[in-house]
């Protein structure tokens, strides 16, 4: 779970974010984003989504099998697929699952790149 972006800040619902989920991760089923309330851990009230993963068929991919997801209160132009909403007046958590995780996630030698403010 992250609690802050790259530069150390608490995600705020009024901001902007992206995460860049590299080709292959190395699971056996599939990998889920979920936003949660900062003061309460539970998901973030009225929004009609809290999460996308590997699953969800409309997800868009880029040329290299990576996925670029955003937070933030409005989705970017083009990008509502990749998209989880947030609420501008509540902080929140990320939590990205791995559902069959393989070798290198234990290892630690794959890791998930950090959470950008845009």
């Amino acid at each position: 779970m992250k609690i802050n972006d790259k530069d150390g800040n608490n995600f705020a619902g009024i901001n902007n974010y992206h995460l860049r989920v590299p080709p292959n991760v190395p699971v056996t089923q599939y990998w889920s984003v979920t936003l949660y309330e900062r003061e309460t851990h539970a998901l973030i009230r009225n929004m009609k989504r809290p999460s996308r993963s590997s699953l969800n068929p409309d997800l868009q991919k880029n040329k290299d099998g990576g996925v670029d997801l955003y937070f933030g209160p409005e989705a970017p132009a083009g990008k509502a697929s990749n998209w989880i909403p947030t609420n501008p007046g509540v902080e929140f958590e990320v939590l990205f699952r791995f559902f069959g995780p393989q070798k290198p996630i234990f290892e630690k030698t794959w890791k998930l790149p950090d959470v950008e403010r845009i």
